[in-house]
């Protein structure tokens, strides 16, 4: 084979290890869908962090070994759409919202389950749109891992505290649509991308990091939830205090 040849083979090709754990995120969030279907909420809420972690490594790990492709951009976004649109919303669903018809409300719990579906599939079109020309600094709209985390993160609490999904039917219902609104929403929310994480960073930044992880194993269901609604939180609270101030600002203007 010459050597043209030999180049559109290699072009035809995949990366091999950013698409790997790709994959064994897109795993984790089938196998949270499995495992809900099951009646095993606890072991499907943790899948979804994981697959949240490899969603955090595949793409800088492309970036680090200079491994990028439009395969991966690709199949990295139809990952997301399993793992953060669709598994959150199936396991919120067969914990609690299903439920809803005991309750009074026949319809209402998959139709909050689609609205959180949607609500994902809607902002990684968004995102995918916008890559180019979005603000760096910011994300519009609730971004659908972090949206995962708090929906995964109540439903781990409710299953670690004991709680039944039928007795928080109505506070499930809420948080699946708010969150879903929340990621097509154009609220600003902090993207941690200014973060470089090649260089090098004095050594208390490392203690930090060991006092976060030592902070979050004394009770990863509340922690992680916590953690993830303050960040959804965090986005309304600066459209607020933003829009407060471009008032007062106008009104002196005037």
């Amino acid at each position: 084979m010459d050597q043209e040849g030999q180049e559109q083979r290699s072009r035809r090709g995949i990366y091999l290890l950013p698409n790997m754990i790709t994959t064994a995120g897109l795993f984790a969030g089938f196998y949270a869908i499995v495992a809900a279907m099951s009646g095993r909420f606890e072991p499907a809420a943790v899948a979804i962090f994981v697959a949240m972690v490899m969603d955090g490594i595949d793409g800088r790990v492309a970036r680090l070994t200079n491994t990028q492709s439009e395969f991966g951009v690709q199949y990295d976004s139809l990952s997301d759409m399993i793992c953060f649109g669709l598994a959150p919303a199936l396991v919120m669903y067969e914990w609690s919202l299903k439920s809803m018809p005991s309750v009074g409300w026949a319809k209402l719990g998959w139709l909050a389950a689609f609205i959180y579906t949607a609500g994902g599939a809607l902002r990684l079109a968004r995102f995918n749109a916008q890559v180019a020309t979005a603000e760096k600094g910011y994300f519009k709209g609730l971004p659908s891992p972090s949206g995962a985390g708090v929906m995964a993160g109540f439903v781990w609490i409710g299953v670690d505290v004991g709680i039944q999904g039928v007795d928080v039917a109505y506070l499930a219902f809420v948080l699946t649509i708010a969150v879903g609104l929340l990621m097509v929403s154009n609220i600003r929310y902090y993207s941690f991308k200014e973060f470089d994480f090649k260089n090098r960073v004095p050594f208390t930044v490392i203690l930090l990091v060991v006092m976060v992880y030592v902070f979050a194993s004394i009770d990863p269901p509340k922690v992680l939830f916590s953690g993830f609604l303050v960040y959804a939180l965090s986005g309304i609270a600066y459209t607020v205090v933003k829009i407060r101030m471009q008032r007062r600002l106008r009104n002196r203007t005037e």
